[in-house]
C-alpha cells in the first residue's frame, strides 16, 4: 500500500497528487492532513505515515512539506524506515535502487504537480538492486537502528 501525508505546506500538492494516483489506479491511503490548516505540524503526520509503511515490507510512503526535510527527518526516526528528499527522478531512482528507500519526501515549495508525478512514478517503478554490497549496507543501517534504540 502507498501512504500519503503532509502538513499545510504540502496540502494543495497532495490533493493534486491524489487525483493523479487515482487516475493511474494506484491504491493509496491518505493519512492527512484532511484539510488545509496553517497551524498544523508535520511531525505527527509524518510519524503516522512512517509507522504505516513499516507494517508490511511492500508498503511505501510519500510525505510532503515545504522543504521535504522535516518530514524525512521524522520518518527516519521510525525503525525500518529509510526516507529521503528526492527533488528529481534521478535521485528517486538512485535512492530506491541503491538504498531501498521506502519513504519519499517531496519539497512542495519547489515542485509542480507534474514534476512531483514524474518523481513518484520513478520511485514506485524502481526496484531495489539487491546486490551483495547493497544488502550489506542495509544490514549495517539496521544494526545502527537497533543499537540506538
Amino acid at each position: 500500500m502507498l501512504y500519503l501525508g503532509t502538513d499545510h505546506g504540502g496540502y494543495k500538492l497532495k490533493e493534486q497528487l491524489k487525483h493523479m494516483l487515482a487516475k493511474a489506479k494506484i491504491p493509496f491511503i491518505d493519512i492527512g492532513a484532511r484539510r488545509l490548516d496553517p497551524s498544523d505540524d508535520y511531525p505527527p503526520i509524518a510519524a503516522r505515515v512512517a509507522r504505516a509503511v513499516t507494517r508490511d515490507q511492500g508498503n511505501r510512503g510519500i510525505l510532503l512539506c515545504r522543504s521535504g526535510v522535516g518530514v524525512a527527518v521524522v520518518a527516519n526516526k521510525v525503525m525500518g524506515v529509510r526516507a529521503t528528499v528526492a527533488p528529481d527522478p534521478w535521485l528517486a531512482r538512485r535512492a530506491r535502487r541503491d538504498d531501498n528507500i521506502n519513504v519519499l519526501a517531496l519539497p512542495a515549495d519547489r515542485l509542480t504537480a507534474a514534476a512531483s508525478w514524474k518523481i513518484i512514478r520513478t520511485f514506485l517503478a524502481t526496484r531495489f538492486r539487491n546486490t551483495t554490497r547493497d544488502r550489506r549496507r542495509i544490514r549495517q543501517i539496521k544494526a545502527i537502528e537497533h543499537a540506538t534504540r
